[in-house]
């Protein structure tokens, strides 16, 4: 494992190059003495030549220059996302009315971010548990924190979650639960009737079809006959 630092306030630079051998340690390089050692006897040997054959002297060639160079352009790449803020999507959550309420942020950069409770506009912090902060697939971050209430409590008070990013803050009130509708009922009325409508369709385009083979129906039912 080997690679360079760089202090871009100090224009200091460091190196690290270690070596290991069958799970240990087995040789590292002191940047600052301009040596290789080994804690282990077994490594001393091959310090000891790299010392005199130039390897340490190609190695500090390369951490102080093309390993520097590298880091500095990597650097530049991402300034734009390591100056990118993202403010992120609140929301409380809950499977029935019986579960933990869950406030969840998600989507936010960079991964500071304060999750609290506040019951009737007083901070809370009675049966509340804190989650891990959990990166995303784009490189934002997701955390969350429940909140264990009976449905009594949460009728007879006022919850809400306050979340914290960048000096801005969002807050939370309103619960989503698998028991609302989650889309409203104009469309699924309209997506049934729509559905109806394709297969009327259907119908008639079928009828049609078996007529113009010379088909005619028996009996008034869907059955067929030349």
């Amino acid at each position: 494992m080997y690679g360079c630092e760089w202090d871009d306030e100090t224009e200091e630079i460091n190196g690290f190059d270690e070596d290991g051998y069958d799970g240990g340690d087995y040789t590292t390089l002191d940047y600052k003495e301009s040596r290789y050692i080994s804690p282990v006897p077994q490594g001393l040997r091959a310090a000891e030549q790299w010392n005199r054959d130039g390897s340490l002297q190609r190695r500090k060639h390369y951490l102080t220059t093309i390993c520097i160079e590298w880091l500095k352009k990597y650097l530049q790449y991402g300034k734009s996302s390591f100056g990118k803020t993202v403010s992120p999507q609140v929301s409380m959550l809950q499977k029935s009315s019986s579960s933990p309420v869950t406030c969840h942020a998600t989507g936010f950069y960079p991964s500071g971010v304060t999750i609290s409770w506040m019951k009737n506009d007083q901070e809370h912090h009675e049966d509340v548990e804190v989650g891990e902060l959990l990166p995303n697939e784009d490189g934002t971050f997701q955390k969350m924190s429940t909140l264990r209430v009976t449905p009594d409590e949460w009728k007879k008070n006022k919850y809400n979650c306050v979340v914290e990013h960048q000096g801005k803050t969002k807050i939370a009130n309103e619960i989503m639960t698998n028991e609302k509708d989650s889309v409203p009922i104009g469309i699924i009325i309209g997506a049934v009737a729509a559905v109806v409508l394709l297969i009327v369709i259907g119908v008639a385009g079928y009828m049609m079809y078996q007529k113009k083979k010379g088909f005619k129906p028996v009996n008034g039912d869907q059955t067929w006959e030349r």
